[in-house]
């Protein structure tokens, strides 16, 4: 996940908005007079559902929280990204870049490694590391896992590790950025681990970036990790990879669980492909350091509330992060248009309750195997967590747990597999399939819409796309065909919603070298970038990549219309239901003219089609 995507997740358009000028309620949504011109009657619409707001007024624009800012305080992209990670608690120092050199990374490397050595060795030998001793074998690991892992003791000392780091010749200020050292705010400094068992934690190439410790007293927290450092960052690491890379790629599976014990565990009795998250809900960074060992992952997670929810999260980030396949769609008017299908395999192993893998290996390991091998499609376990909130006697819990599988069932490209699952839902909720597919379709019209919505349970586990892939796709495609520039016309940057889409389609209108412009962008919108070049696209030849751009402008044109044609529609309920906006305003405002574009853009589409069937 980048950082303008933390930010966008951790804020809510609606909280931030109303700091800057007073709403009122309107149904589902918000509005208000627009603070960007003079009105008497409120124009300015705020849309929690999908996260954007819009000016039905004299401005006629829209978008994220981030447009919004920008427009409000006349701020450029970065200063806007500064205020609102500032807001968010999100550190955006990773895209300001780091002015860390190499030398100093591997001075930070170095000491690691002989933390490591040095925690290692007290385990083995020191008499103050019986307890830690004992507890590993309370927990079942020989000394071949313990000397595979390299497992550690830090002793119940203020500055042990400190001294003899010092006495090898590292300074104190090298060892507080290494993060195994703690200034106090009142002077000095101390060891951060202290009575723990420790638990090095490596990159995929076997570098220790830092660490994890379990308290073996009494201690809080129970369980302590190497603060933010500038080799140390949790959300990037995935412990055990280092170990399981070969057996992932031999077996082309990945098992993802929450700790450390978990990894060990498995391991010793001869899992070798299973990783640990560490804890934390499953990251877009950590998926991203598997998906060139495998494209099947099977989440094992603990089977309580949290773990569920943790599960969802997982598969909801596995599927932003890992490679989209991109496959030719025919249309019902015979056109075709290019869909992003998730090229990977995700399941859960469903655990015994109150059983996590490190119990279950150790008990069994046959058992484990057999579960892995059990384990579920996400969206029959989607559909299993869903159903059981439900009494499905009741009509209302019917139309709820449907209305929740709706967004995964639609987000199914495959019919096959979208009508397999539509008839399994017509069965639990005992309703003629034909009347439920109906139901599906035409429920929430607007409840699809929008680049960002708010997360509901059933969404979590859409296999569908989460970003908005056709601007992605016209920005990939306007950056490696630059003779596209000649037919940029055809492209209006309101036709972008995410505000980090529309800055690089501006920035690349007003760039006069293309080739140089990555240099130019601020380090936020260079990261983005970087992350959509390295999206997977059929190559093309310059005349149908003129094609492609030409379909992809008539696509976010017509999408764009669309979306403000379910506004409009939207608000005609609201105000018909509640009063307070007339149908005449709208009639003003002019977005009932919607209709006439969006009829040019249908027969643009007709001729096209029977442009293609002519020539065919």
């Amino acid at each position: 996940m980048t950082a303008i995507e933390e930010i966008k997740q951790k804020l809510d358009i609606v909280e931030v908005i109303s700091e800057y000028l007073p709403m009122q309620k309107a149904g589902r949504n918000f509005k208000a007079t627009c603070p960007f011109h003079s009105e008497k009657t409120p124009s300015f619409y705020v849309f929690p559902e999908q996260q954007s707001w819009h000016c039905f007024g004299a401005c006629s624009t829209g978008g994220d929280v981030f447009s919004f800012v920008m427009k409000k305080e006349n701020y450029d992209f970065k200063e806007t990204l500064h205020l609102l990670a500032q807001r968010a608690g999100v550190s955006i120092e990773k895209v300001e870049g780091r002015k860390d050199t190499g030398k100093e990374t591997k001075c930070l490397e170095s000491m690691n490694s002989i933390a490591a050595d040095y925690y290692h060795k007290l385990l083995a030998q020191s008499p103050s590391a019986e307890g830690a001793r004992t507890y590993l074998t309370k927990r079942g690991l020989n000394n071949k896992v313990i000397d595979d892992f390299h497992l550690g003791f830090s002793p119940d000392s203020w500055d042990a590790l400190k001294r003899h780091l010092i006495e090898i010749g590292y300074k104190e200020d090298d060892l507080v950025k290494s993060g195994l050292v703690t200034r106090r705010d009142q002077g000095g400094t101390y060891d951060r681990f202290r009575n723990r068992l420790m638990f090095p934690i490596r990159d995929p190439k076997g570098v220790i970036l830092g660490f994890g410790a379990r308290a073996l007293d009494n201690s809080h927290p129970k369980y302590l990790n190497s603060p933010q450092t500038a080799l140390f960052d949790k959300a990037g690491i995935l412990y055990g990879l280092d170990r399981a890379k070969d057996a992932i790629r031999k077996q082309d599976l990945v098992v993802v669980t929450e700790g450390y014990m978990d990894v060990i565990s498995a391991h010793q009795h001869g899992f070798e492909n299973v990783v640990a998250s560490m804890g934390t809900s499953l990251t877009e960074r950590q998926v991203g350091n598997v998906k060139g060992l495998t494209k099947n992952l099977a989440f094992a997670l603990d089977a309580d509330t949290a773990g569920e929810m943790a599960t969802q999260r997982g598969i909801e980030v596995t599927t932003n992060a890992l490679e989209q396949k991109v496959v030719p769609v025919l249309t019902p008017r015979g056109a075709i248009k290019y869909e992003n299908t998730l090229d990977a395999n995700l399941k859960v192993i469903v655990l015994p309750a109150g059983h996590d893998p490190d119990e279950i290996i150790k008990e069994n390991p046959q058992n484990w195997q057999s579960l892995v091998e059990k384990a579920m499609p996400v969206v029959d376990y989607a559909f299993k967590t869903v159903i059981a909130k439900f009494d499905l006697t009741k009509p209302q819990d019917k139309s709820a747990a449907a209305s929740e599988l709706q967004p995964l069932i639609n987000g199914i490209k495959d019919p096959i597999r979208r009508a397999h699952y539509l008839q399994k839902l017509a069965h639990l909720v005992d309703i003629d399939e034909r009347l439920l597919a109906n139901a599906l379709t035409t429920k929430s019209p607007t409840s699809k819409r929008g680049s960002r919505e708010k997360a509901q349970p059933a969404s979590l586990v859409s296999l569908s796309y989460s970003g908005d892939s056709w601007e992605e796709y016209c920005l990939f495609l306007l950056f490696h065909y630059p003779d596209l520039r000649n037919h940029i016309e055809k492209v209006s940057s309101d036709y972008f919603e995410r505000s980090e889409n529309r800055e690089l389609f501006l920035a690349w209108i007003n760039s006069h070298d293309p080739e140089l412009l990555r240099e130019e962008l601020d380090p936020a919108l260079g990261e983005h970038l970087d992350r959509l070049m390295t999206k997977t696209f059929p190559p093309l030849s310059a005349p149908k990549a003129e094609k492609a751009f030409h379909d992809c402008a008539g696509c976010l044109r017509e999408r764009w219309l669309k979306r403000l044609k379910a506004k409009e529609a939207e608000l005609i309920s609201e105000a018909q239901l509640h009063g307070g906006l007339a149908v005449e305003d709208l009639h003003q405002w002019g977005i009932i003219g919607i209709n006439t574009q969006l009829e040019e853009v249908f027969s643009r589409y007709r001729r096209s089609a029977d442009g293609q069937e002519e020539n065919e």
